[in-house]
């Protein structure tokens, strides 16, 4: 499974071109927009289904775990039962790195829920194009050229009508509203560290979680 996010605000006016009879005003840039949308992508290599999750608060530890939690909830029973181990392939934001505290007591306490282990495996700096995720940001963002993105409702039906491995992405539109900067004490930590097996020759690259 693939993960990630762009940081970009895609609800904006575009700068491009048409030809119509009556031209229409547009910005220049995405300064000064009342709305914006982070976009969380997860996409599935097994079966190629993409999920996008469309957040309008902050790009937060938090908001990334729920992302991955409502994932879970939309794979079948099935699904569920045939998973042994869980790989994420995932880029080493600030808000999801292998040092970010709450990141990992978020992702220790998925695990638990779950009883899955789950492994997660970064990107190194520079790398991130070579994760699975940015190929399908790069479909949405050639389906959606050219289109001004004036409301969410617009937003969603162009990310509805794209197609990833033939098959339509499922949208989730997320209003909660998350804090930015919460991180753990170094005592509490030490808790959560002593869940994380890390490869010793990639100790913030591979992380090994099991559930207890």
């Amino acid at each position: 499974m693939a993960y990630g996010y762009t940081s970009e605000p895609l609800l904006s006016f575009c700068t491009s071109i048409f030809r119509c009879v009556r031209p229409d005003k547009a910005s220049d840039h995405d300064m000064g927009c009342k709305e914006k949308y982070i976009p969380c992508g997860i996409v599935d290599e097994d079966n190629g289904q993409l999920h996008i999750i469309f957040g309008s608060s902050y790009k937060t530890s938090d908001f990334i775990v729920d992302n991955l939690i409502h994932w879970w909830k939309t794979i079948t029973p099935e699904e569920r039962q045939d998973t042994e181990l869980i790989q994420i392939k995932i880029d080493n934001g600030s808000e999801s790195s292998g040092i970010r505290t709450q990141f990992l007591k978020r992702m220790v306490e998925f695990v638990d829920h779950i009883h899955r282990p789950i492994q997660l495996l970064y990107y190194p700096p520079y790398h991130s194009k070579y994760n699975p995720i940015e190929r399908c940001w790069g479909i949405l963002e050639q389906h959606w050229n050219g289109t001004k993105l004036v409301d969410v409702e617009v937003m969603l039906s162009w990310a509805s009508s794209m197609t990833w491995k033939g098959l339509h992405p499922i949208l989730t539109l997320s209003n909660i509203v998350y804090q930015k900067g919460i991180s753990l004490t170094k005592e509490d930590m030490k808790q959560v560290e002593s869940r994380l097996q890390r490869n010793p020759l990639l100790p913030k690259w591979d992380i090994l979680i099991q559930p207890l």
